[in-house]
């Protein structure tokens, strides 16, 4: 009985130590990119079998995001402090109404956010694009999902604020919504406006879907793993909750997302306009995903983007 007892607590401790080396592995790679030549696992709808159980044990393979185009406009490149070393392009309207700082989301960078830099143009809008850390042009290879990179939006509001702008919007989606919202809750810093897309609820949340598009469970892998993620970047990553930064955003908010969205949930989203304090709008786009919502909605998204500006 006690040789069966011992076998039983060694088997237990060696699963569990696997777990947490897999845990592990994953929490790095999900928070550093790798070389940007480097070829990027595809989606877990497009891996097979043998590939989703690999990227199971050893994690995605995530090349720092580059940027693939410069605007078409004239622009200039700004290079600002922050946390670290970030890039940035600024783009000048002539009798501009206002400037809007557009932040991309996880895995992207700023050159994929000149199509909405280009509509809030079109608005009369002086337009700065920012890299995050570890994105683009911008200093090292690492992410913390909208955390740190809250000090660097502190940044580029500062330095825009520097220059006489009173009427200064923030753009984000995805990621960089979710580093807007924390850095209005951490600075309470007062912008004219914010307009955020799909910003997710918690980390929590967000680590979970992970795991359910692999078609794993997220118990206990999920919690394990935002464990050794918060290690591995300096925060603790559960209490990374958009949903309470809400709690402290008082500027005019436009609020968007995809009906079909599979990485943030509706109830996610109801949660977040609930907890939004003073002047707010929800707008839902029909058989729209987490992605680009120009690329079916241009038209909506331009009318509800210059209504929301014209009212407030």
């Amino acid at each position: 009985m006690k040789l069966f007892k011992n076998k039983y607590l060694k088997t237990i401790t060696l699963i569990f130590l696997i777990i947490n080396v897999i845990a592990f592995i994953h929490a790095y790679k999900f928070t550093h990119f790798t070389e940007s030549n480097s070829k990027k696992t595809a989606s877990p709808e497009k891996l097979s079998s043998f590939e989703k159980v690999k990227t199971l044990f050893f994690g995605v393979n995530n090349p720092k995001p580059q940027n693939k185009k410069v605007p078409t406009q004239k622009y200039q490149t700004i290079k600002l402090k922050s946390n670290k070393k970030i890039e940035c392009w600024l783009i000048k309207n002539q009798n501009s109404r206002g400037t809007v700082v557009l932040f991309h989301g996880y895995g992207g960078e700023k050159s994929s956010m000149l199509d909405k830099s280009n509509e809030f143009l079109k608005l009369g809008f002086n337009t700065m694009l920012v890299d995050f850390m570890g994105s683009g042009n911008s200093e090292g290879n690492q992410t913390t999902i909208g955390f740190k990179e809250s000090k660097e939006v502190k940044t580029c509001f500062d330095y825009i604020s520097a220059t006489g702008e009173k009427n200064i919007y923030l753009f984000g989606t995805s990621m960089g919504a979710v580093a807007i919202m924390k850095c209005i809750y951490d600075s309470e810093i007062n912008p004219k406006g914010i307009i955020i897309e799909c910003p997710f609820g918690s980390m929590y949340q967000t680590v979970c879907v992970r795991f359910k598009k692999m078609n794993a469970p997220t118990f206990p892998m999920a919690g394990i793993l935002l464990f050794w993620g918060s290690l591995q970047n300096g925060f603790w990553g559960f209490n990374h909750n958009p949903s309470e930064y809400a709690e402290k955003i008082n500027c005019p908010t436009l609020l968007l997302y995809g009906e079909k969205d599979k990485s943030v949930s509706r109830s996610e989203i109801d949660e977040i306009y609930r907890n939004l304090k003073g002047y707010k709008k929800l707008n839902v786009y029909r058989n729209t995903g987490h992605e680009n919502y120009l690329l079916k909605n241009k038209i909506q998204w331009h009318q509800d983007v210059s209504s929301f500006l014209l009212s407030i």
